[in-house]
């Protein structure tokens, strides 16, 4: 069942879609990701939890929020990427914000495309353990390990922050400093720290940012990571126009009760929550 607490509506008119894209044929180890919007979409239902944000938002009253289901995935990743570039772009020009529920995490390359179309200048916060800037990985540039190599290459993002780092090596680090990217690494995370953009920001959260003490449910573990208190923290701090989402990588297959699903669901509506709020502003 899939309705976030309670809060999918029907309707032409919203203001925040849910997308599922169901593709993990870019992942380089297990498969599984696929899996992941149906699982996040099980894990958000109105049966076990309620619409309401942490910062008072009730997602179920204070909004409009659609699920315009899965993006077909026929035809391999070249024609995903045109269709869910379509989707996107038919999201932004409805003036909403989408929120995509991936798959593995190529699929953030066509998704960021279709912004930098239509959103200029544009930020990106991507939260994950690695930082994705594989020139390209066993033979593969469209690889899930290379979207943020893209991304840099046709500057498709003025600025990019990568938090939760722990997972690199020289070469991806040579390409960070090449393009300016700014790296958070674990090692050096603060516990008083608030992040802040002047552009519109679009958020890329890989579930493996988080420790696998709270995301077992991964193709990639890689200890030492945020645990989901953090990143709500985060979020919560967060200074900007947040204009969409996507939260990639998590494989049911590896999953332990659902947690990781359940994790993916809790900060995915922190973040629909800021949007919310954002928008009350206006």
């Amino acid at each position: 069942m899939s309705d976030f607490g309670g809060a999918i509506k029907k309707s032409s008119n919203y203001e925040l879609a849910v997308i599922g894209v169901p593709f993990d044929e870019k992942s380089s180890y297990l498969r599984g990701t696929a899996k992941g919007p149906a699982a996040i979409r099980e894990a958000s239902t109105g049966a076990m939890i309620n619409p309401c944000t942490e910062l008072g938002v009730d997602l179920a009253l204070d909004t409009v929020l659609v699920d315009l289901g899965d993006i077909s995935i026929k035809g391999g990743f070249f024609r995903l990427a045109s269709r869910l570039e379509e989707k996107i772009t038919e999201i932004i020009n409805a003036k909403a914000v989408p929120f995509v529920l991936g798959g593995d995490h190529s699929i953030s390359y066509p998704v960021v495309k279709a912004f930098a179309e239509e959103i200029k200048p544009l930020d990106i916060l991507h939260f994950d353990a690695h930082p994705d800037m594989y020139d390209e990985f066993k033979g593969d540039p469209y690889s899930h390990a290379c979207p943020f190599a893209r991304i840099l290459e046709e500057g498709l993002a003025r600025n990019i922050v990568q938090v939760g780092i722990r997972a690199a090596n020289s070469a991806q680090r040579k390409k960070a400093k090449k393009f300016g990217v700014q790296w958070i690494e674990m090692k050096d995370l603060s516990k008083k720290m608030s992040l802040e953009f002047s552009n519109p920001l679009y958020i890329s959260f890989d579930i493996d940012a988080l420790d696998p003490a709270f995301a077992p449910g991964v193709s990639h573990c890689e200890p030492g990571g945020l645990s989901t208190r953090q990143v709500i923290n985060m979020i919560h701090k967060l200074n900007a126009e947040i204009v969409g989402m996507d939260v990639v990588e998590v494989n049911p297959d590896k999953d332990v009760s659902g947690i990781t699903a359940s994790a993916a669901v809790k900060i995915a509506m922190e973040v629909m929550g800021k949007v919310v709020l954002s928008i009350q502003v206006k």
